[in-house]
């Protein structure tokens, strides 16, 4: 008998988790919970929310599982995976304490600089009114994070100070990202190219997954407000292998050691943002899960089995795993709802997804979608992600446009310059 694995959530990530899990020799059934139209054609979908800890617990142990992948960032931060743990169900996805580094802004700054892992310099504020005062004596650029779980979106990079003062209104005082906003990061502006370098912990060990870049402006030329991800590509030529290492010997290793010190011990995947600037690597963000849709390029290059991987973060036995990656170029492109990441339409049929079906080298994620009677229909902010496999950047850009071409909707809005960077440094 295989294994029955319990995949957590509903989105462009999840799908790519379900496609490549379910490949496994290893895995006898795949079961998601709520799961998207596309991952329907994967794997049986049950109609549980992601954040409902108790109704996942339920189904996991109703359903017998014997490992559960947990997507998305509010369950973890919810605790469901101490609740599996507790039931003698193997799960991939941190604790809720360990969560925290990604649950709460402040307590990731305060535990960089209590570690002197290398960061931009912070204060944290719940007083507006305290907050506000600091602005008016920080340079600019500044950057304001809300605190709590934004779904990516509460981070304000302000290149003025009314730009500051406005941003810092819209998080803390209009509460434009709920009670996420109810504490306040307030960071240096750290300027270079930002990556992202996802790495397998086991509570000790750390084994890095491909770079990858991700967009998470809405506008082309990274331009106009954060959204949860335009597109993204791995791998990522800014991250070479020197400072990859440097990363994990730098950031990753240190940081995984220090909330083992904390009492918060860390399995899962950390996803690190970095900045990189004249040879200097700084932390951005820490995440608790793996990155959406950083995710879809990094396992389209996996052409190890991911299972075994997930099997040993869970059980902390990752020495001696080691990843066999395809050196080619993944690069995925997200089809967004018009108007996302502010108020976007919902219902809309989409077409042209048979069309792209049999296109070599293709595969097209599903994140905001639903199955009707009708069809297939949109039903959130960022619909697909367009996901291609080439021989080089300008090669993936390429076919991915040409699938995107090929899908419509009314009001469907994707950048068109997705590895822009990637592809500039080709052409020099």
């Amino acid at each position: 008998m295989g294994l029955k694995v319990l995949v957590v959530g509903g989105g462009g990530r999840e799908h790519a988790l379900v496609w490549k899990i379910a490949a496994s020799p290893l895995v006898d059934s795949v079961i998601v919970a709520p799961g998207n139209a596309g991952i329907r054609e994967e794997a049986e979908c049950v109609p549980v929310a992601a954040e409902d800890v108790a109704g996942q617990l339920a189904l996991a142990l109703a359903r017998k599982v014997d490992l559960v992948v947990i997507g998305p960032e509010a369950p973890l931060v919810g605790g469901l995976s101490d609740q599996l743990r507790a039931r003698g169900i193997a799960v991939f996805g941190p604790s809720q304490a360990a969560a925290a580094l990604e649950g709460s802004k402040a307590f990731m700054k305060d535990l960089l600089a209590r570690y002197r892992i290398p960061s931009a310099g912070h204060r944290t504020f719940t007083d507006p009114t305290e907050a506000l005062a600091h602005l008016r004596v920080s340079p600019v650029p500044v950057v304001i994070k809300a605190s709590g779980l934004a779904a990516g979106k509460g981070v304000i990079v302000a290149t003025t100070r009314a730009e500051a003062e406005a941003g810092l209104g819209r998080i803390m005082v209009e509460r434009e990202f709920g009670e996420a906003g109810a504490e306040v990061v307030i960071e240096d502006f750290l300027p270079g190219e930002e990556a992202s370098l996802l790495a397998l912990v086991d509570g000790e060990r750390v084994l890095p997954l491909a770079g990858a870049q991700d967009h998470k402006a809405v506008g082309e030329g990274d331009r106009g407000p954060n959204t949860g991800g335009m597109g993204a590509y791995s791998p990522a030529p800014v991250l070479d292998a020197a400072l990859t290492a440097r990363a994990i010997d730098e950031i990753l290793l240190p940081t995984v050691r220090a909330m083992a010190r904390e009492g918060r011990p860390y399995r899962g995947v950390l996803y690190a943002g970095l900045m990189i600037h004249e040879g200097g690597i700084r932390v951005l963000e820490f995440n608790a899960r793996f990155g959406d849709p950083e995710t879809q390029p990094i396992l389209m290059r996996m052409r190890s089995d991911l299972v075994p991987l997930l099997l040993a973060t869970a059980t902390g036995s990752l020495a001696g795993q080691v990843i066999d990656w395809d050196e080619r170029v993944a690069l995925c492109v997200v089809m967004s709802a018009g108007g996302y990441p502010g108020a976007y339409k919902k219902g809309d049929r989409i077409e042209g997804l048979e069309a792209v079906r049999g296109m070599a080298g293709v595969k097209v994620f599903h994140a905001g979608t639903e199955a009707t009677e009708a069809g297939i229909v949109t039903a959130g902010g960022r619909v697909l992600g367009v996901t291609a496999l080439a021989d080089d950047v300008a090669a993936a850009q390429g076919l991915a446009y040409a699938a995107v071409d090929r899908i419509r909707w009314r009001g469907s809005y994707c950048r068109r310059d997705i590895g822009y960077r990637a592809v500039g440094r080709e052409k020099r």
